[in-house]
């Protein structure tokens, strides 16, 4: 994509990244976009980035801190949300350019792995995979299965699974999972 640049978000992007997020989550845009300030606000936020389309905000991802409750040792992971893509530009590459950066920035930082809650088909194409499949567990009946994915990354070591935790946004502005009607109707699907 020409003129595309991806970033570390400033403070002066904040208005831009609550429209794009507000954007890209329809109806749910507006709590998604709390969440994104409260996550700075409680200090979760390892990496904000922005991707910019021709000098304009176009999409957005963030990496938070969260848990792995471990046997061991409680386990500090990155948790991947949201991820916003203005209407506009998605199906452009732009989201796939925005993981990749993220999972290139976790690997980077010596964060063992990074979770979200996601289209299977989507994110599986991007270094993805079903958690439960490596021994994690969910957070919250609320999140499908398949929908719980993981990046295994370097870092990662085999005594390194359990339940994943949440930090406190997450569960504050109830963006864990899925309410119904809508848990009901994805689950038929993905039966």
């Amino acid at each position: 994509m020409t003129g595309l640049e991806v970033r570390p978000a400033q403070e002066t992007d904040r208005t831009s990244v609550r429209r794009v997020v507000e954007a890209a989550f329809g109806e749910e845009g507006e709590r998604v976009a709390d969440l994104v300030e409260a996550l700075h606000a409680a200090r979760r936020v390892q990496l904000s980035l922005v991707a910019e389309v021709d000098g304009a905000v176009a999409g957005h991802v963030q990496l938070n801190h969260s848990w792995v409750d471990a046997r061991e040792a409680l386990v500090d992971v990155l948790v991947l949300s949201p991820l916003s893509v203005a209407p506009a530009h998605q199906r452009s590459g732009l989201g796939t350019t925005l993981v990749a950066t993220a999972l290139a920035a976790a690997r980077e930082s010596g964060a063992p792995a990074v979770f979200l809650e996601g289209a299977p088909g989507y994110y599986g194409a991007r270094g993805f995979g079903r958690a439960s499949e490596h021994g994690f567990e969910r957070p919250s009946v609320r999140i499908p299965d398949p929908a719980f994915q993981v990046a295994l990354l370097p870092a990662h070591e085999a005594w390194m699974t359990g339940r994943l935790v949440y930090c406190d946004p997450f569960w504050a502005h109830d963006c864990v999972g899925l309410r119904d009607p809508l848990l009901a109707e994805l689950e038929e699907r993905l039966g």
